[in-house]
């Protein structure tokens, strides 16, 4: 069966690490971006050209229902119905105390980081069959806290455990199976966002392991839970955290 996958924040980090994985092991890929046309037009460039797959690069603002729904019907129309998922868009605002957050800071992330990805599973599973997957990238977070720094970023990323473990059980019976991913401090452009780009290298001796990780090390772990190797396991998680 020909493997066509969608991956939302899909031109950097995480989500570029782990196109370059999946475009290796055969899949079709359709590359979302919000911003940063180039970026994502030279990664598709790189991937047509070095792994002979189809890949395609498609702009949509994944918060944006509309938006959602134009990205899907496009990859329909240009690569074929969707086979796998990876929900991996997301932003992080400066660091930041609760008690200083605007209800427009919260509500921007939980629009960004949770919106789109129920947004994107709901038209996934709408066009998926049996042997379907979805892997949502979640983040070591949901289960720290990052009290201090980024606690709406964390409740965004708990939020994605909680729809990873309902639909799970909600599309089981239809042969799709639904898990995530845990990222902790990975060397990715995300922490300059949040106004750090040194801050895996402030935290890493805090981390078992005494190193950050790097994105090819996520999407491995995406990579496995998308494959049929991983034909039993839904509705649970892989932490890729250095022990944390």
């Amino acid at each position: 069966m020909s493997k066509r996958v969608l991956i939302t924040g899909g031109s950097r980090g995480i989500g570029a690490a782990t196109a370059r994985h999946l475009a290796r092991q055969g899949y079709d890929l359709c590359l979302n971006y919000r911003q940063g046309r180039e970026t994502a037009e030279a990664l598709m460039a790189e991937i047509r050209e070095h792994h002979g797959v189809a890949c395609i690069a498609l702009q949509a603002d994944v918060s944006i229902e509309a938006e959602v729904m134009r990205l899907f019907e496009e990859m329909d129309e240009r690569l074929g119905p969707i086979t796998h998922l990876v929900n991996n868009a997301g932003i992080l605002q400066p660091q930041m105390r609760v008690l200083e957050m605007s209800a427009e800071r919260i509500n921007k992330t939980l629009t960004t980081n949770v919106t789109s990805y129920f947004l994107c599973c709901r038209e996934a599973v709408r066009r998926m069959t049996a042997g379907g997957a979805i892997v949502n990238v979640s983040s070591a977070a949901a289960r720290l806290g990052s009290a201090g720094e980024y606690v709406d970023y964390a409740a965004s990323k708990g939020a994605i455990d909680v729809l990873t473990k309902g639909l799970s059980l909600e599309v089981a019976a239809q042969g799709i199976r639904v898990n995530g991913v845990r990222p902790g401090f990975i060397y990715t452009d995300m922490h300059g966002d949040g106004g750090e780009p040194g801050r895996v290298d402030r935290i890493k001796g805090n981390i078992p392991l005494l190193r950050g990780g790097q994105p090819a090390e996520v999407a491995a772990a995406i990579a496995w839970l998308l494959s049929d190797e991983a034909s039993y396991a839904t509705g649970t998680f892989i932490d890729v955290a250095g022990g944390r």
